[in-house]
């Protein structure tokens, strides 16, 4: 791309979506083309807990004539809430960041092992073997997976139906798991050189009080920006997000969080701008 955005906030960024490196369905390479596709001029592939993808979708970026921004998406554990937090522009080959990752993903067969327990108990047999078969490798499977398998076996409609009626607090399959910390994720996210996000803050079951507690823990430890328009925002969370982004000083990111046609809230490149009132993460980058 010969030229930016006079108005850095109209370009179509895209800084959050997943491959079958993690839990989407398309590859680096197919999804870098989709991207293309639906008008993405800033891209950046934010596979869970894994940067196995990064080399492949940024070659692929590149030549197609996309930026590129390296990104990694983070499981975290606070105050018993599961957060995710996305690191941009960072060093995948950061060997701080590389370990503290693939102690994260340790705990994933573990947990999917149980996961495929408490479904067989409430009469869903061969769950773990089942969504094993849609990602090959124990350290990587997700509750996406198994509702994968749960759609593949007639037992739901579709996905969205399955994290309506499992694997969800208080639902059969439901199998909490401790994450990093908040401290150690931005640690490595700090080490590798990049940008910390707090990742659809929407999506969070918490209070107004805890959410505040929570950017403000986040902040003081070196956090610079949160998803402001993404696919799992409503009109009226786009409001509240930037409203809180002003209120903390953080920059504002954009991102789809696709995963796969068909599953995804919303397409690659098709979200709103961001209120002209923010300033993007992206403000810097060229």
């Amino acid at each position: 791309m010969d030229t930016v955005c006079h108005d850095l906030r109209l370009l179509n960024a895209d800084l959050h979506c997943h491959s079958t490196v993690s839990d989407g369905t398309l590859s680096p390479t197919v999804l870098a083309q989709r991207a293309k596709e639906h008008g993405v001029e800033l891209w950046s592939l934010t596979d869970h807990d894994e940067l196995g993808g990064q080399a492949e979708a940024e070659a692929a970026a590149l030549a197609l004539g996309m930026r590129y921004a390296s990104g990694v998406e983070i499981s975290v554990s606070w105050a018993g809430e599961t957060l995710h937090i996305v690191g941009l522009r960072i060093d995948h080959r950061s060997a701080v960041l590389r370990a503290g990752l693939e102690a994260v993903r340790s705990g994933r067969a573990r947990r999917a092992r149980a996961i495929g327990d408490e479904l067989a108990a409430a009469g869903i047999a061969g769950a773990f073997e089942g969504a094993l078969g849609f990602v090959g490798n124990p350290d990587l499977v997700s509750r996406t997976h198994f509702a994968r398998f749960l759609v593949d076996s007639g037992v739901c409609a579709d996905v969205h139906a399955v994290f309506s009626n499992y694997l969800v607090f208080g639902k059969p399959g439901y199998v909490p798991m401790i994450w990093a910390s908040l401290g150690d994720a931005l640690g490595w996210i700090q080490d590798a050189g990049g940008i910390a996000v707090v990742a659809h803050p929407g999506r969070y079951r918490l209070s107004r009080l805890a959410m505040q507690e929570m950017l403000g823990e986040f902040k003081d430890l070196g956090g610079a920006a949160i998803e402001v328009v993404t696919g799992s925002h409503t009109p009226d969370q786009y409001r509240e997000y930037a409203a809180l982004a002003l209120d903390y000083g953080f920059l504002a990111s954009r991102g789809s969080d696709f995963h796969s046609p068909g599953e995804s809230h919303i397409e690659l490149g098709s979200l709103p701008a961001l209120p002209d009132t923010l300033t993007p993460v992206w403000h810097n980058w060229f």
